[in-house]
């Protein structure tokens, strides 16, 4: 009788003939597997020890320069038809795609080991999880794929009973900016990327899986794969409620999923999912529930700190790796925001001098199991997940953005989150503090046509849908002094009450053409010092200001074509509408 892992390993034999590999080893996901990379890697330099008394089983990878983010213009997806990548898509024929891919692969591997690397994104018992296995020549990829995925023996046993898996083929190559690639095949479950070694690109499970590949499966099978956070905010009477939240990268998700409420706010808890990625699945009874699919996290360090997320700190001085930070002359990781230490080599293990930049990369990183996390919560591995009373869209907006809004219903929401636009940051390569439209955070994520993408949204308002209320926030207003309005951080849990009271029914809100703001007096302020100009300009609806940006999103909207869907343009109109009659009678605001 054939088993169902037949496939497996003739896609196994496949990679090894093609990248002639010297050895191949199937990993189990073992502590003694871990340790035995971790002791190879310390041998060839590719990792460093870190101080054991302080940072014990922590270690220091630094990647080559050129190597220290994602990768937008070299990623590309690679389904059968054009129109189904979408113009938010780097686009290439499949079969071109294999073409120029595989010859970059042909014996990539002489010398090395390939490791095949059975995973399980999501709970391994849960029917929201899915499974994947990724072929690397990485032993950086391997020991960072055990902390982020639930990797290993049952993962593959997983595979052999559902005899499906998504494939990943991955290659460190020869580092080569130009031979490098990512490749995503969402019709044929298989991604392929080579010549990176940096988390986004060569983490196969992590963007490629969990977010390009897994939308494409979500809209098949009619869930949702989102780059989310996950939290619980509980009351002191014990009523939890689940919140995820989409902001683009380096935006703040990790400190607001791992929030500390302030003294304002005794006997309430935050809990933490996850703090990157969700995957959300309408349940019987109508309601999104949510798992997060990753095991780890996998967070930018600068700015890391007991100030702005003491959680985090806290889950960072034991069996944590570190990529592209800084080091202490007494060998402890380092990077900009921590307010103690100096550094005294860069991320380029440099002798630190301020004239090559900052000690540690913008985007440097830390992996570690989201167990550790001191907010970390047991119902991370429900099997069902836990049911989402809320979804945030967030960006950086220095300006017309208030500080929060609440959207009229499902499809208004929808909206919001498609429009939503943020200033570029260094988790991607390019221009830093540009603004762009950045689809309910996914526009470097989403494995389809970001119109087909915005109808799936649409298509889960249905009879007897019970979903979440859809809300906009913005920490980064400025004033004219150039400097934030609102503290953020741990004092967000202001605007969190306010969602949950607005989803429990327990507050009003004031009405505009944008959405329900709150009234100044249902949202707790007490010890904050805003003076009332502040809190006027954090909850400002400036009505021209929006007809033009609303202009603005519907030139954006109409660059889709035909594939946008009508609902989506209704509800713009509608806006749109409202704007202009706020405006009447003198208003010389075209709108859009």
């Amino acid at each position: 009788m054939a088993s169902k892992l037949d496939a497996l390993n003739r896609w196994v034999d496949e990679v090894a003939r093609l990248t002639q590999p010297d050895r191949i080893h199937w990993c189990d996901g073992s502590e003694a597997e871990y340790q035995a990379l971790v002791e190879l890697m310390l041998d060839t330099g590719d990792l460093s020890e870190l101080n054991p008394a302080t940072h014990p089983n922590c270690y220091l990878h630094r990647s080559n320069p050129s190597d220290v983010a994602r990768v937008e213009h070299l990623t590309f997806v690679c389904s059968r038809n054009a129109d189904d990548a979408g113009p938010n898509n780097h686009w290439m024929a499949p079969e071109e795609a294999h073409q120029k891919i595989d010859a970059l692969f042909a014996g990539c591997m002489k010398g090395r080991t390939l490791y095949v690397i059975p995973y399980c994104m999501g709970p391994i018992d849960s029917p929201l999880a899915r499974c994947g296995v990724e072929i690397s020549d990485s032993p950086y990829v391997v020991a960072n794929m055990r902390i982020m995925t639930r990797m290993g023996e049952a993962a593959l046993a997983r595979i052999e009973r559902e005899g499906s898996f998504v494939r990943g083929l991955h290659s460190t190559g020869d580092l080569d900016p130009a031979k490098r690639f990512i490749m995503h095949f969402p019709e044929e479950l298989t991604i392929k990327s080579i010549g990176s070694g940096y988390g986004g690109n060569a983490l196969l499970g992590k963007k490629c899986h969990a977010l390009r590949i897994a939308s494409w499966q979500a809209r098949q099978e009619g869930w949702l794969a989102e780059h989310m956070l996950i939290l619980g905010l509980e009351s002191p009477q014990g009523e939890t409620h689940y919140v995820a939240a989409a902001f683009p990268s380096a935006c703040g998700k990790t400190n607001l999923a791992m929030l500390i409420p302030p003294a304002a706010y005794p006997g309430w808890k935050v809990w933490t999912i996850g703090d990157d990625i969700c995957w959300m699945q309408p349940g019987p009874d109508g309601r999104l529930w949510a798992i997060n699919p990753e095991a780890g996290f996998f967070g930018v360090a600068p700015g890391t700190s007991r100030s702005t997320n003491p959680n985090a700190l806290a889950m960072l001085d034991r069996d944590a790796i570190f990529t592209n930070v800084a080091e202490t002359a007494d060998q402890q990781p380092w990077w900009e925001g921590l307010p103690e230490g100096k550094p005294a080599t860069d991320w380029q293990g440099r002798d630190y001098d301020p004239a090559n930049g900052p000690a540690a990369h913008p985007n440097s990183r830390f992996t570690v199991s989201a167990k550790q996390c001191p907010s970390w919560s047991p119902r991370a591995e429900d099997p069902q997940g836990v049911p989402i009373s809320a979804i945030i869209f967030g960006g950086r907006r220095e300006s017309l953005v208030p500080l929060v809004f609440e959207a009229r219903d499902w499809k208004h929401g929808v909206l919001v989150g498609a429009a939503m636009g943020s200033e570029t940051t260094a988790a991607a390569t390019g221009a830093v503090g540009v603004l762009r439209r950045d689809s309910m955070a996914m526009k470097p994520f989403c494995g389809y046509n970001f119109a087909d993408y915005f109808s799936h949204w649409l298509s889960l308002d249905k009879a007897n849908a019970k979903l979440p209320r859809i809300f906009h926030v913005n920490w980064f207003r400025k004033g004219a002094n150039g400097k934030f309005v609102w503290p953020g951080f741990g004092d967000n849990m202001r605007v969190l009450e306010w969602i949950v009271n607005r989803c429990k029914g327990g507050v009003g809100a004031v009405e505009t053409p944008i959405g329900l703001l709150p009234r100044k007096e249902d949202l707790k302020l007490a010890g904050l010092g805003l003076g009332e100009a502040e809190l006027e300009l954090l909850l400002e609806v400036d009505h021209a200001g929006w007809a033009r940006e609303y202009a603005g999103i519907g030139e954006y909207l109409e660059s889709f074509g035909a594939r946008t869907p009508a609902l989506l343009q209704q509800e713009h109109a509608r806006v749109s509408g409202e704007l202009a009659a706020s405006l009447a009678p003198s208003a010389k605001v075209a709108v859009g």
